[in-house]
């Protein structure tokens, strides 16, 4: 299955959070809160199978991933020790084009992965162009100074916040820590994701 292409502000509607975190899906002239289509208002309630596949779906949206990727990613995390869920969102939260949008580098994580795509920055001094690359803890990423006076990027750089496990010098930014829990994805509720695998 490919990658949704769709209207991220439709997709937000549905599971009713801000896939994009900035919650401009639901600002002035888009605060429609119900499922999209004719008839969102009065949809039933989510089956017990619906409400978990809900949830892997708001994270897949949120961090771009497609099925065969995320279902990979559950496999591999499920036997590392430790939390399943936790350990879950904190490897999507350890990818390399989550670490450039988390940097303020974009202001979404798609335009992130463009930039990554296009090989505009460095993991440790080498060239890294692809976006689902895992990024381990205390690697270095740095923006290759030929991008560093592009417009969007500083547009990017003057709003958005620099994550706090993150520490950020000019265009380098050295992945600190994993994140706590509390700290990122407060709408996810990751037991789900684990149940629907499991089931």
């Amino acid at each position: 299955m490919s990658k949704f292409v769709g209207s991220m502000f439709k997709k937000s509607r549905r599971y009713g959070i801000s896939l994009l975190e900035n919650n401009k899906e639901f600002t002035k002239g888009k605060k429609r809160t119900t499922a999209p289509g004719q008839h969102g208002a009065k949809r039933s309630k989510p089956s017990d199978y619906q409400l978990h596949m809900y949830e892997k779906q708001k994270v897949r949206y949120m961090y771009g991933l497609n099925e065969r990727q995320f279902k990979n990613l559950f496999i591999k995390v499920s036997k590392k020790a430790g939390v399943t869920g936790i350990n879950l969102l904190q490897t999507v939260e350890s990818r390399l084009d989550n670490l450039v949008f988390r940097a303020g580098f974009a202001r979404t994580r798609a335009q992130a992965r463009q930039l990554v795509n296009h090989g505009h920055f460095t993991v440790d001094g080498c060239k890294a162009n692809i976006p689902s690359m895992i990024v381990k803890v205390g690697s270095v990423i740095e923006l290759k100074e030929a991008l560093q006076n592009n417009v969007a990027i500083k547009d990017a750089i003057e709003v958005m916040t620099v994550a706090p496990w993150l520490t950020k010098e000019n265009f380098k930014v050295t992945f600190t820590r994993l994140p706590e829990r509390n700290e990122f994805a407060k709408d996810i509720n990751e037991s789900l994701i684990v149940e629907y695998y499991n089931r």
